[in-house]
């Protein structure tokens, strides 16, 4: 079963579809680095850095093929679907302009399942209006369309994470619609889980960190890597003022448990995750792609997790290397979709696919 990725980020649906047993044949996005992330986890996939505003209909063919493609996935904007712009061509409204690239490749290449991954206020926002059109607009290239919002950390990911997804299946391959109640879910995993084994470890002049112990949780088997090495580990701590303040903050507790004189300013309308302190014994906080100024910090240390320690808490496992700045990773890493997450659609996927 193929798929391709449109909007790829570094690949987190593609990975957690790759793991269902789905080949991935291709992944488009319009940043390099996180394309040339996507080549080094997929490199019999196409990776392709562009804009799918410059793909016709003859290179959507020359790169995937006619009737060569399965299922399309990605996390097309979605945003300018308004009733507002009921008046207007939906598709001159910029913000459209993407997404009708994203079912042109829909409408060329005729998978049998497409998954749309999105902001969970997706589905309310415009009094429900932007749900309502992008089921229309698929219902008229002949698919049947449910969605709904899934806490990622319900299907094995230690992090709370609300996503919201479109399951379109094709009326011509199958006759009902995709049950979202049938997706398996897990036992949750926590913060301690996914990196309580990284604690003692420290970047290396190898660029990697070795674990020498063995995984003793079904969680860190899965994250494990062959050579138990540990990429993208990288240490760093934070200005002394701010280390200073977060010392004061216990863990799951945020940035009223610091003494108000350590702050240059008086505020009492900061956000509940600003200074955020992770708790082991939990799910993690939605992880962001934040890096200096990031809004969670590590359940023991006084600083922000490494690259590597928010892979893990997005389910990424360690086989999976970032390339690119420390910045572009952390961001590579907090707009990805946790691969778990999407795993857990895609077995659905498979299921139903099996079935015809």
């Amino acid at each position: 079963m193929n798929v391709i990725d449109l909007f790829c980020g570094c690949g987190g649906i593609s990975e957690g579809f790759r793991h269902a047993g789905f080949n991935i044949v291709g992944g488009i996005d319009f940043n390099d680095e996180s394309i040339k992330t996507y080549q080094r986890n997929f490199p019999n996939a196409k990776a392709i850095c562009a804009d799918l505003l410059q793909f016709d209909d003859a290179m959507i063919y020359k790169e995937f093929g006619k009737g060569k493609v399965d299922v399309i996935v990605g996390g097309p904007p979605c945003q300018g679907f308004s009733a507002a712009n009921r008046w207007q061509k939906e598709n001159e409204d910029p913000r459209n302009k993407l997404f009708f690239e994203y079912l042109r490749f829909v409408e060329v290449l005729k998978p049998k399942v497409v998954m749309i991954e999105n902001v969970r206020g997706i589905l309310s926002s415009n009094n429900g209006y932007a749900k309502t059109r992008i089921e229309e607009l698929l219902n008229e290239l002949g698919y049947e369309v449910n969605c709904s919002v899934l806490n990622a950390s319900e299907y094995g990911v230690p992090q709370n994470r609300f996503r919201a997804f479109f399951v379109a299946t094709s009326k011509k391959h199958f006759k009902q619609k995709f049950d979202f109640n049938k997706i398996e879910k897990l036992n949750k995993v926590d913060v301690k889980d996914a990196i309580g084994e990284l604690y003692n470890t420290k970047e290396t002049e190898k660029e990697f960190a070795n674990l020498k112990s063995k995984p003793n949780s079904e969680y860190r088997k899965y994250l494990r890597s062959e050579s138990n090495k540990v990429f993208n580990h990288e240490v760093r701590f934070p200005a002394e003022i701010t280390q200073k303040r977060i010392s004061h903050v216990p863990q799951g507790g945020n940035w009223m448990d610091i003494p108000k004189e350590l702050f240059s300013n008086e505020r009492d309308n900061r956000h509940s995750s600003a200074f955020k302190r992770l708790k082991e014994d939990t799910c993690s906080v939605t992880i962001d792609t934040g890096n200096a100024h990031s809004n969670y910090f590590h359940p023991k240390y006084n600083r922000i997790p490494t690259v590597r320690e928010a892979a893990r808490i997005q389910s990424f496992n360690d086989d999976y290397v970032f390339l690119g700045s420390r910045t572009s990773q952390y961001r590579q890493v907090g707009n990805a979709v946790p691969p778990l997450l999407a795993k857990a659609v895609a077995k659905q996927i498979m299921k139903i696919i099996e079935k015809k």
